[in-house]
């Protein structure tokens, strides 16, 4: 019988301490006050009591809502034109080397001229001895032993010679192809001793100093661009590097079927490292308005309607606004926010209009 009531015993004693322990944790504010130490839940008891909604809170701010527009483009010469002859004939020089650079009005290859010298000679003789008869005729004129007849007939023919010397010039001057603007030349097409016509293609000239690219800009986005909006533009022939750019055009129509418009941006080229036909992938940064930024999990949906509470005082009002944008984990919105205000990230379930909350600092809300 002895180990029963051991064991009895030893309930007996368990039983005693819980029920001292329960006795404690129920006074253990007036233990505390007697003690000079302050009660840690007791505002919070006092705010639920009350009907106070614990929530957690965070400021709003305010950011621009802006936009890197990205878009892959082929570039363009700032002038390119492919070289042909205004005559036909036999080449008897060239100085076209691909990559060799020109100025206006350089000649870059020229035909066999003899003939058109020989023209050239020719009407100027023509001019020559039209002007010697004109003259003499005036001066006969004046002292009026000429007719007037003859004087007139005198100037026609002075006049014809003059332009068929101006024909031989220009038939003359064509048979050198003459760079129309300073640039690079391609690879030639012809050689000397080749025969060439109007159609033969003889090679490119083209004007590096800049590139343009173009590429389509949806029409949502045609309010933020502007012309010397700066760019920044990357080619796969150098991977690591950016070239700087600008806008220089806005086309003026949008396209109907794609709902875009063009843009061209100029991209500088000082160091003739880009060519014209590569490929350049385009980031245009696209300025945008000022909104209220708040953490994402402030923003709630009721009724068809997207809103975020916020705590005035101690008080929960319910403010409705719009979505503009997400980023990240926090939203641009347009609604009636200031910087600074205390916006409700957690305990949002038990909100309504006029609703008494407390601001929770350092746990859940406990009821999101």
């Amino acid at each position: 019988m002895r180990a029963p009531i051991g064991l009895l015993k030893q309930v007996f004693a368990a039983a005693l301490i819980l029920c001292a322990a329960g006795v404690l944790w129920q006074q253990q504010d007036t233990i505390r006050s007697g003690l000079g130490i302050a009660s840690e839940v007791e505002p919070q008891k006092t705010r639920r009591s009350g009907g106070f909604v614990p929530v957690i809170v965070a400021p709003a701010g305010v950011s621009k809502d802006n936009l890197l527009f990205e878009a892959v483009g082929t570039g363009r010469a700032k002038r390119s034109v492919m070289l042909r002859m205004d005559a036909e004939g036999k080449v008897v020089a060239s100085n076209l080397i691909s990559g060799q650079r020109f100025g206006e009005g350089d000649v870059l290859l020229a035909l066999d001229d003899k003939e058109q010298r020989l023209a050239v000679s020719l009407a100027e003789a023509r001019l020559a001895e039209a002007e010697r008869v004109l003259t003499r005729y005036e001066r006969l004129r004046r002292t009026g032993a000429a007719a007037t007849a003859t004087l007139d007939e005198s100037r026609t023919t002075a006049r014809v010679a003059a332009l068929e010397l101006e024909r031989a010039q220009k038939e003359l001057d064509d048979r050198a192809l003459r760079a129309p603007f300073g640039g690079v030349a391609g690879l030639p097409n012809v050689e000397v001793g080749d025969w060439v016509d109007r159609r033969v293609n003889i090679a490119t000239l083209d004007d590096r100093s800049l590139l343009f690219v173009e590429f389509d800009l949806p029409e949502q986005l045609l309010s933020r661009v502007e012309r010397g909006l700066l760019i920044e533009a990357t080619t796969p022939a150098f991977g690591g590097k950016t070239f700087e750019g600008a806008v220089t055009d806005i086309d003026t129509r949008v396209d109907a079927a794609s709902r875009a418009a063009k843009i061209r941006v100029a991209i500088g080229n000082r160091e003739d490292l880009l060519r014209p036909g590569a490929s350049f992938t385009i980031k245009l940064p696209l300025p945008g308005e000022e909104y209220p930024v708040v953490p994402e999990l402030a923003l709630q949906f009721a009724d068809g309607a997207l809103h975020v509470w916020r705590v005035n005082g101690n008080t929960a009002e319910k403010v409705e606004v719009r979505l503009v944008r997400r980023r990240s984990s926090a939203v641009l919105v347009d609604g009636p926010l200031a910087p600074g205000d205390q916006v409700v990230t957690e305990g949002t379930q038990r909100l309504r209009p006029g609703k008494k909350v407390f601001i929770v600092t350092g746990g859940a809300g406990g009821d999101s």
